[in-house]
C-alpha cells in the first residue's frame, strides 16, 4: 500500500493549503472546475446568508431572494422545486488511469466490506462454523478502508455485551478491552445555559439503564476483534476501500472492486499508480457502517427500501478528555438533553462516560431531521461545554482527540430489505441500531453473526450468488428483532412529538407497557427535506474558541489525525456544480458549511463572485453531507485507501 503523505488540515485565511480545493463558480454558467484559488476566511453566517453569489445583485429582502432563485430555474419550474426534485444519483465509476487496466482477481467464499463490529463478527462466525465443519479451506476476506482496523471507528461508547457473549464466550480470558463496568446512571434535562434538572432514576426510560454494560473505546474493541479474526485465519486487508460493486450477467452481486492507488486529481496515473483488485466471492456481506456508499447503491438498485419508512440519521460528535483525578468517577454514565439544541428547535442528546485512566468520553448526537439551516452541530457541542453540568467535569482537563460520524437511527420502521442476489447488508449499512438504547454495537454484531450463519448454511448446500432469505428468517426469530421491535416508536415519537411529549410516550411504552405499545408510529419525511428557509430562521450566536474548553473545527480535525494523499480525485461528488450557490445559498444559506463538522465546505467570494469550495483533505468521513444536503446534490465515495481519520482510543 502506498505510504500516505504527512499533511495537516486545510485552513482558511492566508495559511498554506496542502489540498487543491474544488471550487464551483456560478459567475460562469459552465460546470467545469476552476483551478485552485487561495481561500479567505469564511464570512459570518449573517453575511453569507444574504450574499447570494451576486445573483442579479439581489437585495436582502424575500422578494429579491425569490428573483435570484428564478435565474436558475429549469424549464420555468420554481427554483425550490428544482432543489427538492433535482436529485439524480451521480454516476460514480472507479477512477481509471487508462481505458483498460489489467487487474488481478482473487476468489473467496465470502467477502466482507467493512471491518467494524458487524463485519468482523461475521468473519469470526464464518470461520468458527467452517472450522467446526472441518472445512479449513473456507476462505473469508475482510476489506477495510481505514489505515488499520479501528482507525475509522467512533462511538461513545457504552456497549451491551450480549452478542459478544455469544460470539466469543471466553472474551474476558482472551483480554477483550471491556474493563469498566457501568456503575451508575445519571440523566439530566438542561433547562437553560445555567439551569438543569436531574431526572429521578425511576423516571428514566428503561432502555437508558446500563446495568451489566461496559464503558469502552469501541476502536480498541474493534482492534481486538481484528486480532481474533486473524487468529482464525481470516484474510484481512486494511487500507483497501471497496470502490465499486461487480455483478454477474444475471444481475447478482459477484464481488467488489477495490480502489486504484496513485491517481492524480485530473484522473491521470501518477508514477506510483497501482490498479485495484477484483475480489470475487460466492456471497458478499456489506458492513460499511452508516450511509455506506455501496450499500446506498444496492438499496437503490434492488429497491430494498420500497416497503420502509425513509431512513433517519443523527450526527455524533465526540471529544476524548483527560480530566483531573478529583473529578473522575470511573463507571459513571451520564446522559442528557435540552439546551442548547432547544434554542434552534432541534432534537438530540449528549453523554459523558467515565472510562479508565481518568479519561472521559464527551459527545453530542444531533438528529439530522433538524429544521434550522443555521444550526451547526459542532458549535452546539462547543457551547454545550459551557453548561455547569459539563463544564464542572471538563474544566482543567485536556482534550485528547476529536471525531464525528453519522449514525443510522430510523430503527425497525426504516430497515430496508437486507438480502439481494449475491449479498446482504449488516450493521449500520442496514440500520439495526436501537435508538432508544442509543446503542448499535450489540445489534451490529448480532446482525453480522446471523448473516454469517445463513450464508454458511447456503454454501453448505452448494449454493452461491442467490438470495439468502434465511437471514431474514433468522433475524425475525432472534433477540435482535425483539430488541428492534420494542424500540420501533422511539425515533418517530421524538421527531413528531418533540422532547417532552415524545419522552413521555417513550416512558409509557417502555416502563409501563414493556415495549408492547399496540400501534406503530411512522415518520415519512426524509431528513434532507426538513430545512426551513434561511430568511425566516433564527440565527444562534456561537462562541469564539478559547483553546481550553471551546475549540474550532480545524484544530479539532488536526487531533483526529485526518489525512488524505495529496493530489487525488475528490471523494465528495457534486451532481450539479451550480446548485450550492444558485439554490442552496439563497434558500438555505448553504448549510453544508455549518452541518459539516470538519470545515470541508466553504462559501467564499472573490472578484468573480461567490464560490463553493470543497476542502476534501479535512473530511473525517462522517457522511453528513451525503445525508443532509437539501438538494441531495452531494455524494460521498471512498477516497484512496488509508485516507481519513486515524482515531486513537476512540
Amino acid at each position: 500500500m502506498q505510504e500516505q503523505d504527512n499533511q495537516k488540515p486545510v485552513v482558511d485565511g492566508d495559511s498554506v493549503h496542502t489540498d487543491a480545493p474544488v471550487a464551483t463558480d456560478t459567475a460562469k454558467p459552465d460546470t467545469t472546475t476552476p483551478e485552485s484559488t487561495t481561500l479567505t476566511k469564511e464570512a459570518p453566517a449573517e453575511e453569507v446568508a444574504v450574499e447570494t453569489a451576486d445573483l442579479d445583485k439581489a437585495e436582502t429582502n424575500e422578494a429579491a431572494t425569490e428573483k435570484a432563485v428564478e435565474t436558475v430555474a429549469v424549464d420555468k419550474e420554481p427554483a425550490e422545486k428544482v432543489a427538492v426534485e433535482k436529485t439524480p444519483e451521480p454516476v460514480v465509476e472507479p477512477v481509471a488511469a487508462e481505458p483498460e487496466i489489467e487487474r488481478e482477481s482473487m476468489e473467496f467464499d465470502v467477502i466482507i466490506v467493512g471491518g467494524g463490529p458487524a463485519g468482523l463478527s461475521a468473519a469470526i462466525r464464518l470461520r468458527q462454523l467452517a472450522i467446526k465443519a472441518g472445512n479449513d479451506e473456507f476462505m473469508v476476506c475482510v476489506v477495510e478502508k481505514g489505515s488499520e482496523f479501528g482507525a475509522h471507528t467512533l462511538s461513545g461508547a457504552v456497549i451491551e455485551p450480549r452478542a459478544l457473549n455469544e460470539l466469543i464466550p471466553d472474551w474476558k480470558e482472551k483480554g477483550a478491552p471491556l474493563n469498566v463496568p457501568a456503575t451508575e446512571d445519571r440523566f439530566y434535562y438542561l433547562n437553560s445555559a445555567t439551569r438543569s434538572t436531574k431526572v429521578p432514576d425511576p423516571l428514566i426510560p428503561a432502555p437508558m439503564h446500563n446495568d451489566g454494560n461496559y464503558i469502552v473505546s469501541l476502536g480498541n474493541v474493534v482492534r481486538w476483534l481484528a486480532v481474533q479474526a486473524e487468529e482464525l485465519e481470516v484474510m484481512m486487508f486494511p487500507g483497501f476501500p471497496a470502490d465499486d460493486i461487480l455483478y454477474n450477467d444475471d444481475g447478482s452481486v459477484r464481488g467488489i472492486l477495490t480502489g486504484d492507488m496513485g491517481v492524480a486529481a485530473n484522473g491521470e496515473a501518477k508514477p506510483s499508480f497501482e490498479p485495484g483488485y477484483e475480489l470475487l466471492a460466492k456471497y458478499t456481506i456489506f458492513a460499511e457502517g452508516s450511509r455506506g456508499h455501496l450499500g446506498k447503491r444496492l438499496i437503490s438498485r434492488f429497491d430494498l427500501d420500497k416497503d420502509s419508512d425513509p431512513q433517519h440519521y443523527g450526527i455524533g460528535l465526540k471529544e476524548l478528555w483527560e480530566v483531573v483525578p478529583e473529578k473522575h468517577e470511573q463507571g459513571v454514565v451520564m446522559h442528557g438533553l435540552g439546551w442548547p439544541l432547544t434554542e434552534t428547535g432541534s432534537t438530540g442528546g449528549w453523554w459523558l462516560y467515565f472510562d479508565e485512566n481518568n479519561q472521559v468520553s464527551f459527545g453530542l448526537v444531533a438528529d439530522l431531521s433538524y429544521h434550522n439551516p443555521y444550526m451547526s452541530p459542532f458549535d452546539e457541542m462547543q457551547r454545550l461545554k459551557t453548561h455547569p453540568v459539563i463544564k464542572n467535569v471538563l474544566e482543567g482537563g485536556k482534550r485528547i482527540s476529536y471525531g464525528a460520524r453519522a449514525l443510522t437511527k430510523g430503527g425497525l420502521n426504516s430497515l430496508p430489505k437486507f438480502t439481494f442476489p449475491g449479498g446482504v447488508l449488516v450493521g449500520d449499512d442496514a440500520g439495526f441500531l436501537n435508538p432508544a438504547k442509543i446503542k448499535g454495537t450489540h445489534t451490529s454484531m448480532k446482525s453480522g453473526m446471523l448473516a454469517a450463519e445463513a450464508i454458511f448454511e447456503a454454501l453448505q448446500a452448494d449454493r452461491q450468488h442467490d438470495e439468502v432469505i434465511a437471514y431474514t428468517t433468522m433475524y425475525k426469530e432472534s433477540w435482535l428483532y425483539k430488541d428492534n421491535y420494542e424500540s420501533r416508536n422511539f425515533s418517530p415519537a421524538i421527531h413528531r412529538m418533540g422532547l417532552f411529549m415524545g419522552g413521555a410516550f417513550t416512558f409509557i411504552e417502555h416502563n409501563l407497557l414493556k415495549g408492547k405499545m399496540p400501534f406503530t408510529l411512522h415518520d415519512n419525511l426524509p431528513d434532507y427535506d426538513q430545512l426551513e428557509r434561511a430568511n425566516h430562521a433564527y440565527q444562534p450566536t456561537y462562541l469564539k474558541p478559547d483553546g481550553k474548553l471551546i475549540f474550532d473545527k480545524l484544530s479539532s480535525v488536526f487531533i483526529s489525525n485526518t489525512n488524505h494523499t495529496e493530489d487525488q480525485p475528490t471523494h465528495l461528488k457534486l451532481t450539479d456544480q451550480t446548485v450550492p450557490i444558485s439554490i442552496n445559498l439563497p434558500l438555505y444559506a448553504e448549510p453544508a458549511r455549518l452541518y459539516c463538522p470538519a470545515g470541508v465546505y466553504e462559501v467564499v467570494k472573490d472578484a468573480e463572485g461567490a464560490k463553493f469550495v470543497i476542502n476534501a483533505q479535512n473530511c473525517v468521513h462522517c457522511k453528513t453531507c451525503d445525508i443532509k444536503d437539501p438538494s441531495q446534490n452531494i455524494t460521498w465515495v471512498t477516497p484512496e485507501g488509508g485516507g481519513g481519520p486515524n482515531y486513537p482510543n476512540m
